[in-house]
């Protein structure tokens, strides 16, 4: 038959007038009807076909699927009792994969899980690709998370004291600032001015909340015109000190270090 023998959307073969055999065509789109309505498949990729298929059986062609399947990437392959019948999928058809137990979309060019589809997915990209490490990747202007009629929280685990729960802020890639449980118990804001080499700024004693700042030696403090006035850090030995701009002074006499 030719294409406009042939549905649109499903390319079922049409009646024709004066057709011998009607019965072989009407039986022929009730078989395409039976794969792609409520279209299952054993699973998505499959690279052979199998040996000894059962009545209805349907897969997805894997790339350079070989035998009876060469040339079908991507295609339904369903058995019909004695041959295989290649479907060619359209935008938005979807099926269920059964090895994967996955809701599966063809997107015109690839079967994609889909969104929601697959909570135990092992990794998620949102316009961008995902990997080993980053297994939920976003690339955009803002990601919301809101919450569902109260409250939302959001919840960054460690297996360990020693391990990392932490947020990390970049700049181009570089590590610029660090907030979260880096390596003990004990909230910490770390800072960076090249990503290697990092300050803690601030940390809390996680029994008592007592505020933890960072100390400096007194013969290693850093310029207090580079600090600002107003700057303030804790020097060994001393105690707080604080910059008018030009030097550090010490909190309690305001003596200049």
């Amino acid at each position: 038959m030719t294409q406009t023998d042939r549905s649109d959307r499903l390319a079922l073969p049409y009646l024709l007038p004066a057709q011998a055999q009607k019965h072989v065509t009407h039986n022929e789109a009730l078989e395409a009807l039976d794969v792609l309505v409520q279209l299952a498949v054993e699973a998505v990729g499959t690279s052979a076909p199998p040996a000894s298929p059962a009545a209805g059986e349907a897969h997805v062609v894997g790339a350079g699927a070989g035998g009876a399947w060469a040339g079908q990437d991507g295609r339904v392959a369903a058995w019909s009792g004695s041959g295989w019948v290649f479907h060619a999928p359209r935008p938005g058809w979807r099926a269920w994969d059964k090895a994967t137990a996955t809701l599966m979309i063809w997107s015109g060019s690839a079967w994609l899980a889909a969104a929601g589809a697959a909570p135990e997915a092992g990794t998620l990209g949102v316009n961008t690709s995902a990997d080993a490490t980053n297994r939920l990747a976003v690339a955009a202007p803002a990601t919301l998370l809101t919450h569902e009629g109260a409250g939302h929280r959001l919840t960054i685990n460690k297996a360990a004291a020693g391990d990392t729960a932490s947020l990390l802020f970049q700049s181009g890639w570089s590590g610029r600032a660090e907030i979260g449980l880096a390596g003990t118990d004990a909230l910490s804001l770390k800072v960076s001015a090249d990503g290697s080499a990092w300050t803690t700024a601030l940390a809390f004693d996680p029994a008592s909340g007592a505020l933890l700042p960072a100390t400096h030696p007194a013969a290693a403090l850093p310029p207090a015109a580079t600090a600002g006035a107003g700057a303030w850090i804790h020097v060994d030995g001393i105690g707080p000190a604080w910059s008018d701009g030009t030097a550090w002074r010490r909190m309690t006499d305001n003596t200049a270090l």
